[in-house]
């Protein structure tokens, strides 16, 4: 079985490449495929942090309207944000992470909560990669950083 994209590139979210992004750990554009689009870290800790990260600021970014409150707080909203429709099957993506969360698509969560955090990153990565492969402890160190 090969890995995917975003376990060889400990950057298990699949995060695009962006110069002016400077994440703790990142090394660059991604080398070895045809056409180059994602970050690459030097561990996964760092891409997890760095998916935490993003998940976080997104509260800070306008919402949709009539959904959730103020800023981007529910599935719907982050996945929308996360995945477009125009790349993804983002209905599909919205439902395992709301299965995932125990919650509905509109339901406001606070992402800020560890909990809440830790469940919503294992749900990216599980649909961004098709499994999540890495160990309780790496997870933790990533959602450390990210809350840090």
């Amino acid at each position: 079985m090969s890995t995917s994209r975003g376990i060889r590139n400990n950057n298990p979210g699949n995060i695009d490449f962006n110069p002016r992004n400077k994440w703790n750990g990142q090394l660059g554009l991604e080398v070895g495929v045809p056409r180059p689009r994602f970050a690459r870290f030097d561990e996964p800790e760092n891409g997890i942090r760095a998916l935490g990260k993003l998940l976080l600021n997104y509260r800070g970014k306008d919402g949709m309207p009539g959904v959730g409150g103020p800023g981007i707080d529910t599935v719907r909203e982050t996945i929308n944000r996360w995945a477009p429709g125009h790349e993804n099957d983002t209905e599909a993506y919205i439902a395992s992470v709301a299965k995932a969360l125990r919650v509905k698509p509109n339901d406001i969560i606070d992402v800020r909560k560890p909990d809440v955090l830790r469940t919503f990153v294992i749900s990216i990565i599980k649909h961004e990669n098709g499994a999540q492969p890495y160990k309780p402890e790496v997870i933790e160190e990533g959602i450390r950083r990210a809350l840090a």
